[in-house]
C-alpha cells in the first residue's frame, strides 16, 4: 500500500503510478464498483492546519479522523453542520473515518434539510490530478467565490477527479439543547404528511424520519435543536401540529436523543440484517409509491427524500421500482453483485458524456479509482 506523509510525497506517488490505484482514507466505505489497482492511502495526511472559531472555519489535512475533527471543535462548543454519516456499523467495516472520505462520498445525515450537504459546508480544497499535479480551489475563509468551482465537484467524486490532500469547511455553533418528538403507528403516506407539516412549519425542524419497522411498530421522529427556551417553545407548538395525526410523545434527554438521531444517521437499523441496502433519493411525496414498490424493508430520512431500502442479496432494485423521478444506489452488497449491476444511478448520455469528460481532463491515464463510478 501507498501510504505518501506529505501532500508532495501524494503528487509524485501517483506521477510515479503505473496503473490502477485505489484511493483509500480510513477504509471504512467500501461503496462503488470492485477496482483492481495497488491502494493508496491518505492517512498519514492527517492533522488539524487552521481553526478560527470566531471566524467559523477550520482548515484540515484530508486523512485527518473525523472524531479528532469533532473533539476539536466540541471543545468550542461548535460542530459540523452536515452530520456525516459512519457507514462502519451499516457495511461492517473498521478503521476511522476520514474527512476525506466523508468529502469524497458527500456523506451527510439528518441534518441535511436544514444545514444543507457536505458540499454546502466546503469553502476550499487541495488535491492531486491523475497526472500528479497540486491543485487548489477555494479558499480559507467564506467569501472566496471566485474561479470554477472545483471545491463542490469534488464533494461526491469519490476520488475519481483526484485525490483530496486538504479541505477548508465552516462550522456552525452547537445548540444548547435538542428534543425529538416521536408519533406511532403512522403509515408511510400519513407518515410523510406529518413529516411534511413539521418541515413546512416555522419551528426549524433539523430531522425529520420514519421507521416502518421499530420495535413498537411504525415511528415517526421530528428533531428540534436550539437554546433551552427556544426549544422548549417549539416542542410544545409541534405537539399540537403533530397531534392531529397521532398520540406525540416528546424526548428531552441529551443522551437519549443524540443516540436516536445517530442511529437514524448511520442506517443502524439495518446493520448486522442479511441483505443489500440501496439509497434511493426521491420527492417525499413519492416515497410511499416506493416503499410500496422496493418489497423491503424500508425507513426514510429527510422527511421522505432519502428512502433507505433493504432486500435480499442480489436483487435489482431499479428494476422492481421502473421508471422513476429520483436515483437509486447499491451501498451494501457483496462484490459480484456490485460487479454485475451499476452501484450507481445510470446517468443520461449528456450527463454521463459531460462525466466522463470530466475524468479525461483531471485523470487522463484512467489510474485514480477506474470504474468505480461507472
Amino acid at each position: 500500500m501507498l501510504q505518501p506523509a506529505s501532500e508532495s510525497e501524494l503528487a509524485q506517488a501517483v506521477r510515479d503510478a503505473s496503473g490502477p490505484v485505489r484511493v483509500r482514507g480510513g477504509g471504512t466505505r467500501d461503496i462503488g464498483n470492485p477496482v483492481a489497482g495497488e491502494a493508496l492511502s491518505v492517512s498519514k495526511l492527517s492533522g488539524i492546519s487552521l481553526y478560527e472559531p470566531g471566524a467559523l472555519t477550520m482548515v484540515v489535512e484530508a486523512g485527518t479522523p473525523v472524531a479528532e475533527i469533532e473533539a476539536a471543535l466540541v471543545a468550542e462548543g461548535q460542530r459540523l453542520p452536515f452530520e456525516p454519516m459512519d457507514h462502519r456499523a451499516l457495511l461492517g467495516t473498521q478503521g476511522e473515518p476520514t474527512i476525506g472520505g466523508v468529502v469524497a462520498a458527500n456523506a451527510s445525515g439528518p441534518r441535511r434539510i436544514q444545514a444543507g450537504a457536505c458540499r454546502d459546508s466546503l469553502i476550499g480544497v487541495r488535491f492531486v490530478t491523475g497526472e500528479g499535479e497540486i491543485v487548489k480551489n477555494g479558499g480559507r475563509v467564506m467569501k472566496n467565490v471566485t474561479g470554477y468551482d472545483l471545491v463542490k465537484l469534488m464533494a461526491g467524486s469519490f476520488g475519481t477527479l483526484g485525490v483530496l490532500s486538504e479541505v477548508s469547511l465552516k462550522v456552525l455553533p452547537a445548540p444548547d439543547s435538542a428534543a425529538s418528538l416521536s408519533v406511532l403507528g403512522l403509515d408511510t403516506e400519513r407518515a410523510v404528511t406529518a413529516l411534511s407539516a413539521a418541515l413546512g412549519s416555522p419551528f426549524e425542524v433539523s430531522g425529520a424520519a420514519h421507521m416502518t419497522e421499530d420495535k413498537d411498530g411504525p415511528r415517526t421522529l421530528v428533531r428540534i435543536e436550539g437554546l433551552p427556551e427556544q426549544v422548549s417553545y417549539r416542542t410544545e407548538k409541534l405537539k399540537t401540529l403533530l397531534g392531529q395525526f397521532g398520540e406525540v410523545v416528546a424526548d428531552s434527554d441529551p443522551a437519549s436523543v443524540a443516540a436516536t438521531w445517530a442511529a437514524i444517521r448511520d442506517v443502524q437499523h439495518f446493520a448486522g440484517k442479511d441483505g443489500d441496502v440501496w439509497r434511493v433519493s426521491v420527492k417525499p411525496s413519492d416515497a410511499p409509491e416506493i416503499a410500496a414498490q422496493s418489497g423491503g424493508s424500508v425507513f426514510f430520512d429527510w422527511g421522505g427524500g432519502l428512502v433507505w431500502v433493504l432486500v435480499p442479496p442480489g436483487t435489482d432494485l431499479r428494476a422492481r421500482l421502473g421508471s422513476f423521478a429520483g436515483h437509486a444506489t447499491l451501498i451494501r452488497a457483496s462484490e459480484e453483485t456490485r460487479a454485475a449491476q451499476p452501484v450507481f444511478h445510470p446517468e443520461p448520455a449528456p450527463l454521463a458524456a459531460l462525466s466522463a469528460g470530466l475524468r479525461k481532463k483531471f485523470d487522463p491515464r484512467g489510474i485514480l479509482n477506474p470504474g468505480l463510478m461507472a
